[in-house]
């Protein structure tokens, strides 16, 4: 892993700054640091396992959970929260984010419905199904990408911008969610 960030990292950095924007930097962050590890089998099983169960939420189910995991944000008990962040799949997205050496900010990984899956940190909210990261992936089936805007991150107080891709069952090319990897723009650019 930390071959394939060394070498996305000098690939960017070794071009002229002013040949270098965010979506080629991105791009070649996306092919060498993100892509080695995005099928991996376990977190397309946590993915397909949380899909079984959600498959008949509807709105106001989505919603419900999603009011509770807001305030549960900072509060003692933070069941829905744990659920997602204590994961084994969490200790996983989490190891990938130490292995970035900072260029990783965060990762989480969304089910068919727009919910988090597992993440590697604490998200704003739990459904992610309303938002670009999500609607322009999994909304638009397998092997898209989603490049978000360079901006400034209160959490990891840094700038950052965010990267989302369709993830698919290896088998069938069926999309079955979506992951969003937060990059260090610093890093990147």
């Amino acid at each position: 892993m930390k071959t394939f960030i060394c070498a996305a990292l000098l690939a960017v950095s070794a071009a002229p700054a002013f040949a270098v924007d965010a979506r080629t930097a991105m791009e070649a962050f996306l092919q060498s640091g993100i892509q080695p590890w995005a099928s991996d089998p376990a977190l397309i099983a946590a993915i397909e396992a949380q899909n079984v169960q959600t498959a008949g939420y509807d709105a106001a189910r989505i919603e419900a959970l999603d009011s509770a995991w807001q305030a549960e944000i900072g509060a003692s008990a933070t069941p829905t929260i744990a659920a997602v962040v204590e994961s084994d799949l969490a200790a996983v997205l989490r190891g990938h984010v130490d292995a970035a050496q900072g260029a990783i900010t965060e990762i989480f990984v969304m089910d068919a419905q727009g919910l988090n899956v597992a993440a590697s940190a604490i998200t704003s909210d739990y459904w992610q199904g309303d938002e670009a990261k999500f609607t322009e992936t999994y909304g638009q089936g397998a092997g898209a990408v989603h490049y978000g805007e360079v901006e400034f991150d209160e959490s990891s107080q840094s700038y950052q911008a965010q990267i989302s891709l369709t993830l698919s069952d290896p088998e069938t090319g069926a999309p079955i969610g979506a992951m969003t990897v937060g990059v260090n723009a610093d890093l990147l650019m």
